[in-house]
């Protein structure tokens, strides 16, 4: 049986697989591209579903204070180590600095 997408959840497929390595994108700034600016939990649920079986870098997307809104114990560790695999730092605070990771896509 075929899996049958909304539009929005294949923009913001899309939009995710569109994030490049070394730098993050926000919920907010992934709904917007997908068309509906206040979709920041439909974009959070299709992160949580199609992440493994899409294959999406899930760990590219942080809130919009440039933090992991996993909670430790619950995937907070994995998202940070392949963040700072990629070269995005944290600060002192557990912050990414969003002026200089933020993705801004032409």
């Amino acid at each position: 049986m075929k899996h049958v997408r909304s539009l929005f959840a294949q923009r913001v497929i899309d939009a995710i697989m569109r994030v490049p390595v070394g730098t993050v994108a926000t919920y907010g700034q992934i709904a917007i591209m997908a068309g509906n600016p206040r979709g920041v939990r439909g974009v959070v649920w299709i992160l949580h579903s199609s992440s493994g079986h899409a294959g999406l870098p899930w760990h590219r997307i942080v809130n919009r204070h440039g933090k992991i809104s996993l909670k430790p114990g619950d995937g907070y560790e994995e998202q940070k180590y392949l963040l700072l695999s990629e070269g995005v730092r944290f600060d002192s605070e557990d912050r990414i600095d969003l002026n200089r990771f933020l993705w801004r896509p032409e």
